[in-house]
C-alpha cells in the first residue's frame, strides 16, 4: 500500500484512478448484495434519496421522466458516486490516509442508507463493507501503478501500456461485477409459481382498439400496465411464509395466509386505476379485471371500533398508505387482490396480494406488496405521502383523453377519427363530448360498458378542414356533470383541465 505523499501522480490520472476504484467498488457492492438486494450501496442511496426527496422535485421528476424515474435516480446516483470518487483520487495524490477516509465517509453513508430499511437482510452490511474493500484495493493499485508513468518500464510504477491495461483490467471489474450482479438478479430466483382457485371467467365486452389503430386497449396488459412506487428492487415474497395482518382499532385482531385467503369468497371487479401525478392527458392510467377478497369481509371479521376513520396500510418494504375506512367498507367493493388479468399479480404489481380501492387514486388507495392493515384515525397517522404535501383523500377526477390522433399530427382533410378513453369513477361515463378550435361541443360515440369504475372508449368523426387546428375532449358523468375545466396540477389530490391536442390538417 502507498503511503505518504504521492505528488508525482498527474491530476488527471488521479482523478480518473478515483472514478475506476469507486465503480469497481460498486460493481463488487451490487454483486455481492445478491445475497441483501437492498443494500446494495446505489441501491440504498437511491432509496434514501427518494425518502428524502421534497414533493415537489419528486412531482417535477414524475411528470418529467414517467416510469423512468428509478432509471434517471440510479443513473444520477451513479454518476454522483463516480464523480466524488474523482474527488477522492485527487486527495490520493497528497494522502492516501486522507483519502481512506474518504472513501470510508461514502461508504459509511450507504451503509446508513441501507440500516433504514425495514425489511433489511440479515447481511445488509456487507456489500457496503466489500464495496469499501474493493474500492480501496483498487485505488491503491492505480495510485502506485501511475507514479512517474512513461514508455518505459519505471521502478515504482509502469510503462504507459501497462497502466493501460491496469485502468482497463480495474474498468472491466466494475463493470463487470454490476453487469453480473443485475443480470443474476434477472435469472437466478424465477418469480414464484402459484396456482389460483378454478372459477367461471365473466364475459367481457370487446374494445374498439381493432377498428381503431392508436386507441387503448380496452383492458391494458398486465406487462404494459404502468408502474409508479417508491420500490428501486421489486420485492421477492415467499407465499409460503406470506402473511396479511389486520389490527388497530379492531376487537379481534388477526392474521391471515395465503392458502386461507384464496379459500375465501372471491369476487372479480374491472377497474381503472390511476396515479395521481398523472397530468391531463397523461398515460399514468390503466383499466385491468381484478379478482380478490372484500376488504369490507376481512375487516368485518376484525370488528373496527367506533371512532376509526382510516385504514393504514404497509408495504413489505416500509411504504405506507392511508385510505379512508368508508372507502374500504361501501359497496365499490374494494378488493386484497392476488389476481390481474386472469393471472396472479406480476411481482412489479404487488404479489402476492395488493390493496385496490375503486375510485382512489393509487397513492390513497392501492398499496402494493401488502403486509399490513391497521384501523386507525387519521389523526393519529400520517401516510409517506401525505407526509409529504398531498391529500389525504385522493378521489379520481373525471377525465378524458384525446389518443388519436397524436399531438402535432398531420391529417388530410375530409373524415378524420378522434378517439380516445374517459372515465368517471363512481358515477359512471354519461356522454364525451369534442370541439375543434373552441366552437361547440360535440356529442362522441362510447365503446363498451364494463361499470361505474371503468373506463370508456370513445371516437368521434371529424370532417377536417385545411389548416392549423386544436381539439378538446371532456366528459359528461352520468349525473349530468362536465369535468372540471380548471387548469391545476397533480398536487395535491390530482390534475385537472382539458385535454387539448394540437393537428394540422392539409
Amino acid at each position: 500500500m502507498v503511503t505518504g505523499r504521492a505528488e508525482v501522480v498527474p491530476r488527471s490520472r488521479a482523478a480518473l484512478s478515483g472514478v475506476l476504484a469507486t465503480g469497481a467498488g460498486l460493481g463488487a457492492g451490487h454483486l455481492v448484495a445478491l445475497m441483501a438486494p437492498s443494500s446494495s450501496p446505489v441501491v440504498a442511496v437511491a432509496r434514501r434519496a427518494i425518502d428524502l426527496t421534497p414533493g415537489p422535485v419528486k412531482d417535477w421528476a414524475v411528470s418529467t421522466f414517467g416510469t423512468a424515474d428509478k432509471t434517471v435516480l440510479v443513473v444520477g446516483a451513479i454518476v454522483v458516486t463516480l464523480g466524488l470518487g474523482a474527488l477522492v483520487g485527487l486527495v490520493a495524490r497528497w494522502s492516501m490516509a486522507a483519502a481512506f477516509l474518504c472513501d470510508a465517509a461514502l461508504v459509511a453513508i450507504a451503509l446508513a442508507a441501507a440500516s433504514t430499511d425495514s425489511a433489511r437482510e440479515v447481511l445488509w452490511w456487507a456489500p457496503g463493507l466489500v464495496a469499501l474493500a474493493v474500492g480501496w484495493w483498487a485505488l491503491a493499485v492505480l495510485i502506485r501503478a501511475s507514479r512517474h508513468v512513461g514508455a518505459p518500464p519505471v521502478v515504482d510504477g509502469l510503462g504507459r501500456r501497462d497502466w493501460l491495461r491496469l485502468v482497463l483490467a480495474v474498468g472491466g471489474v466494475g463493470v463487470f461485477g454490476g453487469v453480473l450482479g443485475q443480470w443474476l438478479r434477472g435469472v437466478g430466483a424465477p418469480p414464484q409459481t402459484v396456482t389460483l382457485p378454478t372459477r367461471a371467467v365473466t364475459p367481457f365486452p370487446t374494445g374498439l382498439e381493432t377498428t381503431v389503430p392508436g386507441i387503448s386497449p380496452f383492458v391494458t396488459p398486465a406487462s404494459t400496465f404502468y408502474r409508479i412506487d417508491t420500490a428501486l428492487i421489486v420485492p421477492s415474497i415467499d407465499v409460503t411464509s406470506w402473511r396479511l395482518s389486520i389490527g388497530g382499532m379492531v376487537d379481534h385482531p388477526f392474521s391471515i395466509g395465503w392458502n386461507e385467503l384464496l379459500a375465501m369468497d372471491a369476487v372479480e371487479r374491472p377497474v381503472t386505476l390511476e396515479c395521481v401525478s398523472n397530468e391531463v392527458g397523461g398515460d399514468l392510467i390503466g383499466s385491468a379485471r381484478w379478482v380478490g377478497v372484500r376488504t369490507s369481509e376481512l375487516l368485518a371479521r376484525a370488528g373496527v371500533q367506533p371512532g376509526a376513520d382510516m385504514v393504514f396500510s404497509t408495504s413489505v418494504d416500509g411504504f405506507t398508505v392511508s385510505t379512508p375506512l368508508g372507502a374500504l367498507l361501501d359497496k365499490r367493493d374494494a378488493l386484497v387482490v392476488y389476481e390481474m388479468n386472469g393471472a396472479p399479480l406480476l411481482p412489479e404489481h404487488g404479489f402476492p396480494v395488493r390493496l385496490l380501492t375503486p375510485g382512489l387514486y393509487g397513492f390513497v388507495g392501492a398499496t402494493k406488496w401488502l403486509m399490513t392493515m391497521e384501523v386507525t384515525t387519521f389523526a393519529a397517522k400520517q401516510a409517506y405521502w401525505t407526509v409529504r404535501g398531498w391529500s389525504d383523500h385522493g378521489p379520481i377526477k373525471p377525465s378524458s383523453r384525446i389518443e388519436v390522433p397524436r399531438p402535432g399530427s398531420h391529417v388530410s382533410p375530409g373524415r378524420v377519427t378522434v378517439g380516445g378513453t374517459a372515465w368517471a369513477p363512481g358515477v359512471g361515463v354519461g356522454t364525451v363530448q369534442v370541439r375543434v378550435d373552441g366552437g361547440p361541443w360535440a356529442d362522441a360515440t362510447l365503446g363498451p360498458d364494463a361499470g361505474v369504475e371503468y373506463w370508456r372508449q370513445w371516437i368521434w368523426r371529424w370532417d377536417a378542414g385545411p389548416g392549423a387546428h386544436k381539439l378538446q375532449v371532456r366528459v359528461v358523468d352520468e349525473a349530468g356533470k362536465p369535468q372540471d375545466q380548471t387548469v391545476t396540477g397533480p398536487v395535491p389530490n390530482g390534475a385537472s383541465g382539458l385535454d387539448t391536442v394540437s393537428v394540422t390538417v392539409g
